[in-house]
């Protein structure tokens, strides 16, 4: 690890029987982070190859990372797609040093042959002279990194095969890349030729559509649904809300970072054409949105059934709902960090087909049957 919470030095594949069946790690040197072993002595500081990853990657056969029928990734070929960083400075973002979004493609061989770097499309990003100016003056500077993370890209999946490129719509093609950043709360899509296709934010008041979509705020692994599951084609988002975006400044954000706030998350099922909301899972309203809330991490995946998985990260909670929004299936996990500040957050979660793992024995599956609560007791002792 170059920065646990920021990026890694290599991305490898694993077999099922924990063999190593492709690695990356040559996009350029760095250091390794210092850290104190457990006799107190001071490891890592060593100059190495590393892929700077993070957050996100993809396989060529499977455009999101979960299941989808006839969209498997190649386990033996194809090309990956890695989300990475790159540091350097452009004074048309800020006059600081920028840790940059740089989203770049390997193939089997490990040659890059595609890559994109975010700060050179800055003005494609909708982004206000408000927030230009933001983002100039006060662009977020880590000072253990020296440079500033002023996107914090958590997200990039292919779009792939789906109904609208099927009628012709060229932004939607499906070797295009749809991004995601928490820190603008924009989603855009990628064209292979570096400009940006289709955008979604960061201003959800530019058009009547986005308005009554509402303001997406810090949002996690924005994706198109993949053909063959319920919602094919239409965009499926963890809106986590918490504080994000550049704008204007006012007295409880002088310099107009983080000028967006809603203390509430939200999952978006978007009809990504005419920006039409499909479907919402949120808790309530007024005092108890609190009660859905993860300001960070998470994400949700449709499932083959129609119902979707919401990773509820920030409390380590996993749960799947119906189209009618009721929980079938509840997890938490009670894995707990050592950290300073303990947290047994989950980042993302996918639920796998049985037939994926090899030494799986397929369970049986038993249904729940809700019992009648007039008349459900509880035995006595």
């Amino acid at each position: 690890m170059r920065d646990p919470y920021q990026e890694s030095v290599i991305l490898k594949q694993f077999d099922w029987q924990g063999n190593e069946v492709w690695s990356f790690d040559r996009l350029e040197q760095v250091v390794t982070e210092e850290i104190e072993n457990e006799d107190g002595e001071t490891e890592g500081g060593d100059t190495v190859w590393g892929a700077r990853i993070h957050h996100d990657w993809q396989r060529q056969g499977n455009s999101v990372g979960y299941y989808a029928p006839d969209a498997e990734p190649q386990v033996d070929s194809g090309s990956t797609l890695i989300l990475g960083h790159k540091n350097h400075v452009n004074l048309d973002v800020s006059d600081k040093r920028l840790e940059d979004d740089y989203i770049y493609e390997v193939n089997w061989d490990g040659e890059i042959t595609w890559d994109w770097t975010a700060s050179e499309h800055i003005d494609e990003m909708g982004f206000s002279e408000e927030a230009r100016n933001s983002i100039y003056r006060s662009v977020g500077f880590n000072e253990a990194r020296q440079s500033a993370d002023w996107l914090h890209i958590n997200s990039a999946t292919y779009v792939g095969p789906n109904k609208w490129y099927d009628e012709g719509d060229e932004r939607f093609h499906p070797d295009h890349i749809m991004i995601s950043s928490r820190t603008a709360s924009f989603i855009a899509i990628i064209a292979r030729d570096g400009s940006i296709a289709w955008r979604m934010g960061p201003d959800y008041r530019t058009t009547p559509e986005l308005a009554e979509l509402g303001q997406i705020i810090g949002q996690h692994n924005p994706h198109i649904i993949q053909k063959g599951l319920p919602g094919a084609g239409n965009l499926l988002v963890f809106d986590n809300g918490g504080r994000s975006g550049y704008g204007f400044s006012n007295p409880a954000r002088p310099d107009g970072t983080n000028s967006l706030t809603r203390d509430s998350s939200r999952v978006l099922e978007i009809n990504p054409v005419t920006f039409e909301k499909i479907w919402e899972y949120s808790v309530g309203g007024g005092t108890e949105q609190f009660q859905f809330y993860s300001w960070y991490v998470s994400n949700a995946q449709r499932l083959p059934n129609g119902n979707t998985m919401v990773n509820e990260g920030m409390d380590g909670r996993v749960f799947e709902l119906t189209p009618e929004k009721e929980i079938v299936w509840e997890y938490v996990s009670p894995f707990f960090s050592d950290d300073e500040v303990v947290t047994h957050r989950v980042y993302r979660a996918y639920r796998l087909p049985y037939e994926w793992i090899p030494q799986l024995v397929p369970p049986v599956e038993k249904a729940v049957i809700p019992p009648n609560l007039s008349t459900f007791r509880v035995p006595s002792q």
